[in-house]
């Protein structure tokens, strides 16, 4: 057997042939297209409502906790004015009274100056507590891990002072606890629904992007590209899509919130701000609420690259339920 003549350079040694380059193939879902920009803004849409929501119910949570606490380490004694009623010695022995209970810890008595402040939004300055048949209060602070006996305490108090009454503030806990519990009930249904819409706009996505490229799929599929390696494909196309719109609206919640606190802050002691505080408390969620944020995030970018892996397994196995079966290609997807 000859062989056969080998390419010599001008020096009588053996040339060598260059070596071939592999040109580097394009990806199957294109990178960016109008399709992929608009489900991109959806998707940061989405994310920003359910980063809205969940700093939200955050911050109600925390108000609605901060007042429980806050009710919950004082009761108030009110003494109705009487004309055969020494008020000042009233006050002193109510307090005096109180405290001999187990579980009290200080008693404050709220003088005349600071009783005529309490009614100065609703009936003006210059109060003559005198003229006016205005209750007085003692404010008692109560350790909350080991209270003392109410019931006791009631019946001693209208003992020694019929004109007292005791305020444990039992029904304003209940009700913050139940506004508490059903805000975080909404809130929890929202995001519900938000990621509910987010996972069907995806299926439709992911199939509206398989179909526009089904002959690609088709041919891979044919000369052997296993289904995993499509759906991987499709699965890194629309987790960068879901990263960018999701982190997107994310960085927007997380930079409401914080404008909003910085306003609160600068704009103490305003009506605006005092109306804000009375409605909603403070705007500042702190460190757990903006990992709230970033795990909000990561989910929505999670699912949204689990339901698109799925949404392509399941479209590859009708197609291959379909050419074993030509007769089923009425639900062949339209192209």
């Amino acid at each position: 057997m000859i062989d056969a003549p080998r390419e010599t350079n001008q020096e009588g040694q053996t040339a060598r042939r260059p070596e071939m380059k592999v040109r580097p193939t394009a990806p199957i879902v294109p990178p960016s297209n109008v399709s992929g920009n608009a489900l991109m803004a959806v998707i940061a849409i989405m994310a920003f409502l359910a980063c809205l929501t969940f700093g939200a119910v955050n911050m109600v949570r925390a108000t609605a906790a901060s007042w429980q606490s806050q009710i919950s380490r004082e009761v108030t004694i009110q003494i109705k004015p009487d004309d055969d009623l020494d008020m000042e010695q009233a006050l002193k022995d109510v307090r005096d009274l109180a405290l001999t209970f187990s579980g009290t810890r200080d008693g404050t008595i709220v003088d005349r100056e600071a009783t005529a402040r309490l009614l100065e939004p609703w009936l003006g300055a210059g109060l003559n507590l005198d003229e006016l048949p205005v209750p007085r209060l003692v404010i008692v602070t109560i350790d909350e891990q080991n209270p003392p006996d109410f019931t006791a305490m009631r019946k001693a108090l209208t003992a020694k002072v019929p004109q007292a009454f005791l305020d444990d503030h039992r029904t304003w806990v209940d009700r913050l606890v139940a506004m508490a519990r059903t805000t975080a009930f909404i809130g929890t249904g929202v995001l519900v629904l938000v990621f509910s819409a987010m996972v069907l706009t995806v299926v439709f996505a992911t199939r509206g992007a398989l179909s526009g490229n089904r002959h690609i799929v088709e041919v891979l599929h044919f000369v052997g590209a296993e289904a995993g390696f499509v759906a991987s494909e499709f699965q890194k196309h629309f987790l960068k899509i879901s990263l960018k719109g999701s982190v997107a609206g994310g960085a927007l919640a997380a930079l409401f919130f914080a404008v909003a606190g910085f306003w609160q802050g600068r704009s103490i002691a305003t009506p605006q701000s005092d109306q804000a505080t009375a409605l909603f408390g403070s705007f500042s969620m702190g460190l757990t609420g903006y990992l709230g944020i970033a795990a909000t995030i990561v989910i929505i970018a999670l699912l949204t690259t689990l339901t698109a892996r799925f949404t392509v397994m399941r479209t590859i196995h009708e197609i291959d339920q379909i050419r074993s079966d030509p007769s089923r290609t009425d639900q062949l997807p339209d192209t």
